[in-house]
């Protein structure tokens, strides 16, 4: 009789630590300013200047910073990617390096053209600071040499993760590295993760389908729903929402999270199904744009015979997701019908009791989504 043994919990631990390590290759070294500037400068270090937007300290904060270099305060690590090409992908330190470049007046915009010199203010222990600037050129008073050379020899914790480790590692380690106490909503956060992991995906979330006019005729947003980069969430819940089937769906629960994992799992495959989800995009928001516009989302009110009130959610769920579940290519509706659809939404009785104040997303995202599919069945 032969005799199975079964694995302890302690075992089962181990070989899980063993194998996540195992796809995680990384290394690290001190690295001084000046060095850190020169691989900035030959293009060997992407800092992301498509991200500058979410730049976001102050400059007073900017100013803090160059004090700590100056007094020799211990500056947190770098974290970095390091690319099949061998060049760096900042993955957390933006906006530390983004000051030193902006002060030696070398930091560069997302077209390549310098942004003006940074001009420090006061700080708490050296309130000289006010007014300086890197060098005589940028016309103000100028740091003096031995304070540049002490800011360029001033030494950088580098961690580096390797070319050989997962490609996941990248986008676990930049939402860890980022989350909790950031100022980025959830989407910038992704977002950062793309260009740290699939640049190519980022650019078409946001520059082909989240700025395509009809999704932009439909979905109507506040400036700071648009400056968090809601709208390209709401892309990314239609992409990975869509075809899911229901018993996933069941299981959606943080739906932040769920859209994090989803993306990243997804980002290795965008070349297989880029071309299929742009054409469903664009055609679930190509028929609502002609035929309904800014009322696709909003909420109807039957007394009155009209839409009211700006965008919501559990509406974009049912009938963008409703619509763009049948889509294989353009959606055969009269304008008439479609209308009539969305309006009869607001008194079916699942989706208002689905959709109500208090409806955790993923209580309502199962329920809105199945009732959407049925309703805007073909």
């Amino acid at each position: 009789m032969t005799v199975t043994a079964v694995a302890s919990p302690v075992d089962v631990l181990q070989d899980q630590i063993d194998a996540k390590r195992r796809e995680i290759h990384s290394d690290q070294y001190s690295i001084s300013v000046g060095e850190i500037a020169n691989l900035y400068r030959d293009g060997e270090l992407d800092i992301h200047p498509e991200f500058q937007r979410f730049y976001r300290w102050s400059p007073e904060q900017k100013s803090r910073f160059i004090e700590s270099i100056l007094l020799g305060i211990p500056i947190p690590s770098l974290f970095v990617a390091q690319r099949t090409d061998g060049k760096w992908d900042v993955i957390d330190g933006l906006q530390r390096l983004s000051t030193i470049f902006h002060l030696m007046g070398i930091l560069q915009d997302q077209d390549g053209k310098k942004v003006p010199p940074l001009v420090l203010t006061a700080t708490k222990y050296l309130p000289a600071l006010e007014g300086c600037v890197w060098s005589a050129k940028q016309g103000r008073q100028p740091l003096s040499m031995a304070q540049q050379l002490l800011i360029k020899r001033s030494k950088l914790d580098i961690k580096i993760i390797l070319r050989e480790s997962d490609e996941g590692a990248k986008f676990e380690l930049f939402q860890r590295l980022n989350t909790g106490g950031s100022p980025l909503s959830h989407q910038e956060i992704r977002n950062a993760m793309l260009v740290a992991g699939n640049p190519q995906f980022f650019k078409w979330l946001q520059e082909e389908l989240a700025s395509y006019p009809s999704f932009r005729d439909c979905v109507v947003l506040s400036e700071r729903a648009y400056d968090e980069r809601y709208d390209v969430e709401l892309v990314l819940r239609f992409i990975v929402l869509r075809t899911l089937n229901e018993s996933t769906l069941q299981r959606t629960g943080d739906i932040g999270d769920f859209l994090t994992d989803a993306m990243t799992d997804m980002s290795p495959k965008f070349p297989e199904f880029h071309e299929r989800e742009e054409s469903a995009f664009k055609n679930t928001f190509d028929l609502l744009a002609e035929y309904v516009g800014a009322d696709a989302f909003r909420r109807y009110d039957a007394s009155r015979n009209r839409f009211t009130g700006g965008f919501l959610i559990s509406a974009f769920e049912a009938v963008a997701l409703g619509l763009g579940f049948h889509t294989s290519g353009p959606i055969s509706f009269s304008q008439q019908e479609l209308l009539k659809r969305i309006q009869g939404l607001w008194s079916n009785q699942v989706f208002v009791n689905s959709s109500g104040m208090g409806v955790r997303a993923s209580t309502r995202i199962p329920k809105v989504v199945k009732l959407g599919r049925e309703l805007f069945k073909p």
